[in-house]
């Protein structure tokens, strides 16, 4: 489109901060990223999506985010009104190319500044007002908060077994058994789950505010209809219908046993981000279908060469942690007595991400040896106390 267009188009379809505020939502579009934006568990996360929903909330708006491929998708999304502001660093020359507007976050020393309709002066405004570099200082320490303190879960982790011997794993052992039934899972896979999850503490809550035995995000506790979320028998139940829920959104996975591990993905990461990376798989002639050749997939969409490809819808996701999440839990049920098909482990299993970095955290995988050793000197431990 030329300028010229984009001008008359922008003349022809107006729509400024007075009738965002009537619709009551602000549609941002920006580029996927671990510094931009990212869905980590329901979650927005990366300094433009903090920025973002800073403003919005500022202006009593819900936030609406568009994941655009590339900076000319971005722009475009802006030139046909699909969306109100392009929160990213575009530079100046190029959104003065696209007769666009700066406003809100700007750089004078890079000449980079988001960009919004040039016939939304209000907004333009508004954004201008509201933007100071030290807003921004703030809000990118407060992630690198977040990050430092390496997505834990606030919990007190129980034994990993009550008695062995008798075939006593926790506490909640009934709870499991019911939703066993519901889902048609072994008992022992969902206390697996528990235990990575929460350690088996009914009070855990994560820094992503996942709270309970099975850690439910709120989006997902409302969507469950779950309103005591710390409460053990309706935690469980809760989860019990959102893996059943999603074993029925990846039912085109026939086997069985296979379709476990990603639905134990999706639980931990998403179901969008676990469909990317099958795709992914298919596109490089691996079988989608096979979690040990879609895993590989999922680590890589912490890469940018893999969630910039075209055929990636939800960008980036920490990989690594969904990755160990599913290593984690198989080997558990394993030492559970679970039937873990196809023996349940993958090649290159890690003890730690195999390309750590800022944004990924060092998982302690334990082998069914290692869990053993560990109840035996916690045992050790309890009749010397």
């Amino acid at each position: 489109m030329h300028a010229s267009e984009a001008e008359s188009d922008q003349t022809d379809s107006a729509y400024d901060l007075s009738e965002i505020a009537q619709g009551g939502e602000l549609i941002v579009t920006t580029l996927s990223g671990p510094d931009t934006y990212y869905d980590y568990q329901g979650r927005g996360m990366g300094l433009q999506y903090a920025l973002a929903e800073n403003f919005a909330l500022a202006e009593g708006l819900r936030l609406q985010m568009v994941v655009a491929h590339d900076t000319t998708e971005l722009l475009h999304l802006i030139e046909s009104g699909e969306a109100d502001v392009a929160a990213f660093p575009i530079p100046a020359a190029l959104i003065q190319s696209h007769s666009l507007a700066e406003a809100g976050c700007t750089d004078p020393n890079t000449a980079k500044s988001w960009a919004v309709r040039r016939n939304a002066p209000q907004l333009q405004q508004a954004l201008n007002d509201w933007y100071t570099p030290s807003l921004q200082a703030t809000l990118a320490q407060g992630i690198k908060t977040q990050l430092k303190e390496g997505r834990k879960v606030i919990k007190k982790v129980r034994a990993p077994y009550i008695s062995r011997e008798k075939g006593l794993i926790s506490t909640y052992d009934h709870l499991f058994r019911e939703a066993a039934v519901a889902t048609g899972w072994d008992w022992r896979l969902i206390a697996a789950q528990c235990y990575q999850e929460s350690g088996f503490d009914p009070n855990a809550r994560s820094w992503a505010g996942a709270q309970g035995l099975m850690q439910i995000m709120p989006g997902t506790a409302q969507m469950l209809g779950l309103t005591n979320v710390y409460e053990p028998s309706e935690n469980v139940a809760a989860a019990a219908r959102y893996i059943k829920k999603l074993s029925a959104s990846f039912a085109d996975i026939r086997d069985r046993h296979e379709r476990i591990k990603f639905v134990l993905a999706a639980y931990n990461g998403g179901s969008f981000h676990i469909r990317d990376a099958m795709a992914l798989a298919k596109k490089h002639g691996r079988n989608p279908q096979r979690w040990d050749d879609v895993a590989a997939y999922v680590r890589n969409l912490s890469q940018p060469q893999y969630y910039n490809d075209p055929v990636v819808k939800s960008g980036y996701m920490i990989g690594d942690e969904t990755y160990n999440y599913v290593y984690s839990i198989m080997e558990r049920w394993r030492a559970y007595g679970g039937h873990v098909a196809g023996g349940g482990s993958y090649v290159g299993a890690p003890t730690q991400a195999k390309r750590p970095n800022k944004y990924t955290r060092n998982n302690e995988v334990l082998s069914p040896e290692q869990l053993e050793e560990a109840e035996n000197n916690e045992a050790s431990v309890s009749k010397k106390n």
